[in-house]
């Protein structure tokens, strides 16, 4: 009488005499998971021979392996006789092996994909699984150097090049969702615009080289300023935008006087001169009358007006004229 286990089990070593030489891991577990099959690629990136590792439990060899984890994605194979798979993307690893691959041989470990497969024996019972390891750390590492170039590409596309801060497209759309915001929520913000006093002169003085250098210090000192939550832009030339998240006017004032005292204070030095340059500024509180942003922006313009016209190197909060 023909024993059709251990057949199954012929047929699997005759299987593993094919796949030694092959790049993929394999591995079998019974349903205590003790490990029953090690092939070569196991054995070359774990340094332990099928000698050693056949009948221990995978966990206590493995401590990296999260048993919970394993246990819940292998169980159903067990049960439903189903495959199940795990990529890269879900858990980076099972097997915490060091990379050597050429290309990517600075990661400090292998990328893997997981293949689960249930072994049924000739009852239609399934009382050992088989793992399938492959290596996809060059795949992994160009999809997220990828993803990285691509995410460098959208944030140079918003940001402006000499300040690092957004520029006005992207500054815009900011200002446009923050006044929906207040559209549902009603909570309270403010926006601030502010410019540097007589720019035209710094450029006619000392060049526009030295007027880049100011822009990019003013932009430094704004930046300094910024709660994590405020949306620093800038507007164009030597105009600057903030966005002041759940801010009232008088909170908003404390912010312009203490950004416009610390840029009152700086020295701009290029190529052994002295510049010092002051700022105005408009504030605008949002108001239900407020009817979409660009009407709130024109009332912070207003407000910056305001204090060009009251001496520069000030703060106005907008004030609707009264009729």
């Amino acid at each position: 009488m023909v024993d059709h286990s251990l057949l199954g089990f012929k047929e699997l070593h005759w299987m593993m005499g094919m796949l030694q030489d092959i790049e993929v891991g394999l591995v079998v577990l019974d349903h205590e998971y003790r490990i029953q099959v090690w092939n070569s690629f196991m054995e070359n990136h774990s340094g332990m021979g099928p000698l050693k590792v056949k009948g221990q439990v995978l966990f206590s060899l493995f401590e990296e392996i999260h048993e919970k984890w394993f246990r819940n994605k292998t169980e159903p194979v067990f049960l439903l006789k189903n495959k199940t798979f795990t990529t890269w993307e879900q858990r980076p690893y099972l097997f915490r092996f060091r990379n050597y691959r050429p290309i990517t041989g600075t990661e400090p470990f292998m990328y893997q994909n997981i293949t689960v497969s249930p072994l049924v024996s000739a009852n239609g019972e399934v009382n050992h699984i088989c793992l399938i390891i492959y290596d996809v750390t060059d795949m992994a590492i160009n999809k997220s150097g990828l993803e990285k170039a691509n995410h460098q590409l959208e944030e140079l596309s918003r940001t402006d090049r000499l300040t690092k801060l957004f520029n006005r497209g992207y500054w815009e759309d900011c200002l446009q969702r923050e006044f929906f915001r207040f559209v549902r929520t009603h909570q309270a913000s403010c926006l601030v615009m502010f410019d540097i006093d007589h720019f035209k002169k710094v450029n006619d003085t000392y060049g526009h080289p030295a007027g880049d250098a100011v822009i990019s210090t003013v932009a430094t000192k704004l930046t300094e300023n910024l709660r994590t939550s405020d949306v620093g832009g800038r507007y164009g030339g030597e105009e600057f935008s903030v966005i002041l998240v759940n801010t009232d006017s008088p909170s908003a004032l404390y912010f312009t006087e203490r950004l416009r005292r610390s840029i009152e204070k700086t020295i701009v030095t290029h190529e052994g001169r002295d510049i010092s340059v002051t700022i105005s500024l408009g504030i605008s509180q949002i108001e239900p009358e407020i009817k979409d942003y660009k009407d709130w922006l024109e009332r912070a313009d207003q407000a910056l007006y305001q204090s060009k016209q009251n001496g520069r190197n000030q703060s106005t909060i907008y004030k609707a004229s009264k009729k």
